[in-house]
């Protein structure tokens, strides 16, 4: 089906995350844009013209995937995300503008690359990058990658510079001092397991500090992820005092507590560590009371020989792209959420959030669409997923709903 001109589906349920409906029918995809919504009849193509029937799947915007630290097309295009927005953890790190123009450049038909910015020359938060530079380059934010400034007065000074070239901080939320040397949270499994674990507290105390700072300054901050039950409520309460603050969630800490790590499970070993259960839930609720404004992957393959190590040795990280939209979904067969809302968050909310034009279904707007079966059941396998690597710690567990076709400007990629 490559080098389709004109392109239109038919029998679908079409997600719109803007309108907050799912209708019954189809879009008209014609050189690279949709050209109508609805009811698509014979009239309106040709008989030369792509004409595909969806069976009942779900018509949605392609997903807009926040913050992974690896390009990797076929892990994307297996879990329907057809934009990646990229940590500047790279080797070598994202922190000058031709290293951003060349994050850019990855051919847009496989999927949509953008990058942040190194906050910090190399990364190590000590001296400020040339954010404005990197932003006439191309990037969209400006972030602090894996970890966290502990120079406040350097923070304040990239808040304030960020500021004026309107550019989001996008920040990783743990105050260093505390979580040095640790590998899990404190709790009754790292401390049966002998690991050394910090307290949650870490991740309230950096936000609080970044909360105060973002007032103080006027910058836009987006914390990564966040994960405990104090954090969402100082980011609920900045929220109501106006200060410009979003945050993101991935499924693995929706879904799983600090239990999942036991005995050594390295491919639950993740940054931000898995919390306990009453964190867990309080991110559930956070989600649905609108505190979270994303879901994203965390995206971060890795190979054996950084997970197949003692779980101390072991890095951080899990592969979460293609069951992104798969571990979503159980939001909404929980209800949680509906599908609507669903789709905002994981494809209308970020790219409205860091501008870019995708994560809606919309005459005119790109054909950046998926088609999903939501009540497909299937196992997640790590050795069968498609992309650069399988660390995964959902390995084996039975899931509803798959991606059956990822379309990156019309057209459809295998």
């Amino acid at each position: 089906m490559s080098g389709i001109g004109t392109l239109a589906i038919r029998n679908g349920r079409i997600v719109d995350p803007v309108a907050g409906t799912v209708t019954e029918g189809g879009v008209l995809i014609r050189d690279g844009l949709i050209e109508a919504i609805g009811d698509i009849e014979h009239g309106l193509f040709r008989k030369s013209d792509v004409v595909a029937d969806a069976r009942g799947a779900l018509i949605a915007p392609g997903l807009v995937d926040v913050g992974v630290f690896a390009i990797d097309p076929l892990a994307a295009s297996a879990g329907g995300i057809t934009t990646s927005l990229l940590m500047p953890d790279q080797a070598p790190p994202l922190d000058a503008p031709a290293l951003i123009r060349q994050a850019a450049s990855f051919p847009a038909q496989a999927m949509t690359v953008v990058p942040f910015a190194a906050a910090t020359v190399a990364l190590a938060g000590k001296e400020m990058a040339e954010i404005g530079l990197m932003k006439r380059a191309g990037a969209v934010a400006v972030s602090t990658g894996r970890g966290w400034i502990a120079d406040s007065g350097l923070m304040h000074r990239l808040m304030t510079y960020a500021s004026a070239f309107d550019l989001i901080v996008v920040t990783h939320a743990e105050d260093g001092s505390l979580t040095q040397g640790a590998v899990a949270t404190d709790g009754e499994m790292p401390s049966r397991l002998g690991l050394p674990s910090a307290p949650a507290v870490a991740e309230a105390m950096a936000v609080a500090r970044d909360l105060m700072l973002a007032e103080e300054t006027g910058a836009r901050l987006h914390f990564r992820q966040l994960t405990t039950a104090r954090a969402f409520d100082l980011v609920r309460a900045a929220k109501r005092r106006g200060v410009r603050v979003t945050c993101g969630v991935s499924p693995a800490h929706l879904l799983l507590s600090d239990s999942a790590i036991g005995p050594f499970k390295t491919f639950a070993r993740l940054s931000p560590p898995l919390r306990g259960e009453d964190d867990r839930k309080a991110t559930i609720e956070a989600v649905r009371d609108g505190t979270v404004d994303l879901l994203c992957s965390g995206h971060d393959p890795r190979g054996p020989e950084a997970k197949r190590l003692p779980y101390v040795s072991a890095e951080p990280g899990m592969a979460g792209a293609e069951t992104l939209l798969t571990l979503a979904l159980t939001l909404v067969k929980d209800e949680v959420i509906g599908l609507p809302r669903l789709f905002a968050l994981l494809a209308t909310a970020p790219a409205q959030l860091f501008g870019i034009a995708a994560g809606r279904i919309a005459v005119g707007a790109p054909a950046d669409i998926i088609l999903v079966d939501d009540g497909k059941p299937w196992k997640i396998a790590a050795e069968a997923l498609a992309g650069q690597a399988g660390n995964t710690p959902f390995d084996g567990l039975p899931v509803q709903g798959r991606v059956l076709k990822t379309i990156k400007a019309g057209q459809p990629l295998d």
